[in-house]
């Protein structure tokens, strides 16, 4: 057997090079701002770029909407095929991916899903809304977890509706203890949203570990920002968000002046393809000219 035969052959899933919720935890302690990104609907080529500048955190929920009526089975093949195509163009920007809720209801399954989907390629979990319970048996079995406090996304706001929380000073103590308690059940990061900002920015600083900031305003540890928003792609800007680009109108440009070319004969031109062999030609016209099919 050769010496390098298997050297392609890894042990374990750890990199050396991922930002993982160990390297998050020294930028918050060196006191450097964390830089966090969800591409949504925008698929792996935007968390390439922003990995490309650097950006430290990347949230996706798979690439399949919940809305779809997919079955157990289809989302599980979901889930991992979209952590695996995430990783595929990004090496070292942290992915933390939005587990489905029917993933963790039962603690159980939170540790079976849950090692699935760092095996594949994950660097933490995010189980929007979890029990401590649950969380510390997660985290007991070494599944990394970086959650959320504050207004829960998705399922809770088809209950509730998508509103600010912790506007009193009882409320906002409850969002602290909250986040408290997921830190010592060994929640390793956590975004909070729509809270005030002197709420946030006061457990961000109370909290050992880091508290990255969402539609709130506060500093934090840093922010994440939906790439929707970054984009100026929603129908209307959100208050908590600041467009950079305009991408829309830049791919509409793009596609239009393409789709003018090849109706005006413009694209393709000779350039942009090859010519066959000027004997072989002739041959092929022959061969073309007696078929009778």
């Amino acid at each position: 057997m050769a010496d390098n035969e298997h050297a392609d052959i890894k042990m374990s899933t750890a990199s050396k090079t991922r930002k993982n919720l160990a390297y998050l935890q020294k930028q918050k302690d060196a006191g450097e701002k964390l830089v966090q990104m969800c591409p949504a609907e925008l698929g792996p080529f935007f968390a390439l770029a922003a990995e490309m500048v650097d950006c430290d955190i990347c949230r996706i929920p798979h690439m399949l909407s919940a809305r779809t009526g997919t079955t157990r089975e289809e989302d599980e093949i979901a889930c991992r095929l979209t952590i695996k195509k995430f990783r595929e163009y990004t090496s070292v920007i942290h992915i933390n991916f939005y587990m489905p809720t029917t993933f963790y209801a039962d603690k159980i399954d939170a540790v079976k899903y849950g090692a699935e989907f760092v095996f594949h390629g994950a660097d933490s979990l995010l189980p929007m809304g979890v029990n401590n319970e649950t969380l510390k048996y997660m985290t007991d079995n070494y599944v990394p977890v970086f959650g959320h406090i504050g207004a829960i996304s998705g399922w809770q706001t088809n209950a509730t509706g998508y509103k600010k929380v912790g506007k009193t000073a009882e409320d906002a103590f409850k969002i602290f203890k909250w986040g408290y308690e997921y830190q010592e059940n060994g929640m390793g990061a956590m975004t909070i949203e729509l809270t005030p900002m002197e709420v946030s920015q006061a457990i961000a600083e109370k909290l050992r570990v880091p508290v990255i900031s969402i539609a709130g305003g506060a500093p934090c540890d840093g922010s994440e920002m939906v790439d929707m928003d970054t984009f100026g792609v929603m129908p209307k800007a959100a208050s908590h968000a600041k467009t950079y680009a305009q991408l829309l109108p830049f791919l509409c440009e793009a596609y239009s002046d393409w789709a003018d070319d090849v109706r005006d004969g413009e694209y393709p031109e000779d350039k942009h393809g090859y010519h066959m062999d000027p004997e072989e030609l002739e041959k092929f016209n022959e061969l073309m000219a007696k078929f009778e099919g």
